[in-house]
């Protein structure tokens, strides 16, 4: 997701959507614990995802202190 796209999501928005992409993480590195052999590259993109979320989320409540 792009952060242009996350700009415009309110920050309980953004906590949602944290929480659905950190259980996408965690199903993914299930998936590669029991060595089903998948798309291991989405495990770096919802990293790098859950950190632009983060960001923004503190950017926002920053902003509004």
């Amino acid at each position: 997701m792009k952060a242009s796209e996350l700009r415009k999501k309110s920050v309980d928005e953004l906590r949602e959507e944290l929480l659905s992409v950190r259980r996408e993480q965690l199903n993914l590195r299930m998936q590669l614990a029991i060595n089903q052999k998948g798309k291991t590259h989405l495990l770096r993109a919802a990293r790098r995802n859950i950190a632009r979320i983060k960001t923004i989320i503190a950017e926002k409540e920053r902003g509004q202190s």
